[in-house]
């Protein structure tokens, strides 16, 4: 382990840390400079971590140089785009935190509906910038996380039943690997790497640029409907199972939850538990309003929100979940079906939250994600119809107890009903659900990728895949 060295570090190691500063283009921050708190920051307040180092990356070059310096220091090593990780994994006691927040290049070209982008870039910021030519690529459902993280772990969001996970569309990566060497990997080049890379995590290297395929994507009829949670059960499954069997235009999330203090909902109604039916289709509006309408009958409306919008606009639904500063706990797995029992417990659990923020989250998947051959990425679960997670967030430490024994008993009260999980929505919850992300033969082949590329585990602040 490296200690947090102030002055007295190791001969060796001052050497290392004098070429590490002079080959880098980007800042470099050590504790007791002014803005390390800011440097050592993530988006959750859970994790509270002092690293030695903290290199905000300018370039490819700036990454290579600290690969080399953690692998020939023997100092850990983290690596930080967005900073949304459930896990905090991208932050590390006594090591080198790579933040490539400042690659921020993004390039569209509209005719060969392809986007070259950094992994600083956050999905809102991309989605915007594509919507300009009526493409997109169908990433995840919150706009402030960061394009690399996302997309290395699958990328399930708005539009995964028309167009199926992010990794579907990813055309080929820069990455610097463990030797400090940077690759290009696509189908064509290091086709093992860009296999392991789509769905394996950050468990390879890190990648510096990706390549992406975009789809049109103008205006969707999207948005959400309120309901009262007086029969909260059959919404939740009325709207699951109606939304599985749907035209694959339409994604559905169902989130049980309090009513939040915003404008369209009624003063006399906020904190009361409702029913989230929140929505896209992607497709011929006049053809999404007959497809959606049974979803506006389901119970009584607190509120609705259900209009055509330019895609980047769905990310506003969910701008208020994710706070930067609150305290985090997130238990997730995929399942099978959702029948009357699921729901049940679902909403029970529910009645018990307390939290200033928490909710059950209902994802109803399916579609094009399900279309594409398992063995062609690493993503583990491609067949599940639906996936649920318990999600809360607070601010006072002295919660900790109480709102992670929420999010555990949630998980336990359905563990016999859990089909496996999505790797970016463990927090740091073990090998074994490590290994609950991906299917047997899967998981050795990614653990042999890792030998062949990180033999000696140097990308392991992650949900780690071990050199086979």
């Amino acid at each position: 382990m490296v200690a947090e060295f102030v002055g007295q570090r190791p001969a060796g190691m001052e050497q290392a840390l004098s070429e590490l500063r002079a080959r880098l283009r980007g800042s470099l921050t050590t504790p007791g400079d002014a803005g390390y708190d800011a440097a050592r920051t993530v988006y959750w307040s859970t994790f509270d971590r002092r690293p030695a180092l903290v290199v905000r990356a300018a370039d490819e070059i700036d990454v290579m140089a600290a690969v080399d310096y953690a692998r020939e220091t023997g100092t850990p090593l983290a690596v930080r785009s967005g900073g949304h990780g459930f896990a905090g994994h991208g932050l590390v006691d006594g090591g080198i935190v790579v933040d490539l927040s400042g690659l921020k290049a993004l390039r569209i070209d509209p005719v060969r509906r392809t986007a070259r982008v950094q992994p600083g870039v956050t999905w809102l910021e991309y989605a915007e910038q594509a919507q300009v030519h009526g493409l997109a690529t169908t990433s995840g459902d919150v706009g402030s996380v960061g394009v690399g993280g996302l997309t290395v772990g699958g990328g399930v969001g708005w539009m995964v039943r028309k167009y199926g996970l992010t990794i579907d569309h990813l055309l080929s990566v820069d990455i610097v690997t463990a030797d400090g060497n940077l690759r290009r990997a696509s189908e064509t080049e290091h086709p093992d790497l860009f296999w392991a890379v789509r769905g394996g995590g950050g468990n390879f290297g890190i990648i510096t640029a990706l390549e992406f395929r975009l789809e049109p994507a103008g205006l969707v009829l999207g948005g959400g409907i309120f309901y009262e949670a007086t029969n909260a059960p059959e919404i939740i499954r009325t709207a699951a199972n109606y939304a599985a069997q749907a035209p694959d235009e339409l994604t559905v999330m169902v989130m049980v939850m309090r009513a939040p203090a915003l404008p369209f909902i009624p003063a006399e109604r906020v904190d009361e538990l409702v029913v989230l039916v929140a929505l896209c289709y992607a497709g011929d509006l006049a053809e999404g309003e007959r497809v959606v309408a049974p979803l506006r009958d389901l119970g009584t409306p607190v509120a609705e929100l259900i209009g055509p919008m330019p895609y980047p606009g769905m990310f506003a639904l969910t701008a208020d979940i994710a706070k930067p500063g609150h305290r985090l706990a997130v238990r997730s797995m995929y399942l099978n079906d959702v029948d009357s029992e699921v729901a049940e417990t679902i909403a029970a659990h529910c009645e018990q939250m307390r939290a200033p923020f928490a909710m059950a989250q209902l994802r109803v998947l399916g579609g094009a994600m399900a279309r594409v051959p398992a063995g062609s990425t690493a993503f583990g679960h491609r067949d599940k119809p639906f996936m649920l997670s318990a999600i809360t967030e607070w601010d006072d430490p002295a919660e900790d107890e109480r709102q992670q024994a929420w999010a555990q008993q949630f998980f336990d009260a359905l563990r016999d009903r859990a089909a496996g999980v999505y790797v970016n929505f463990l927090q740091d919850e073990g090998e074994a659900r490590v290994r609950e992300a991906y299917r047997a033969g899967v998981f050795q082949r990614l653990a042999a990728v890792k030998a062949q590329y990180d033999p000696a585990n140097l990308f392991r602040s992650n949900q780690n895949i071990k050199p086979a």
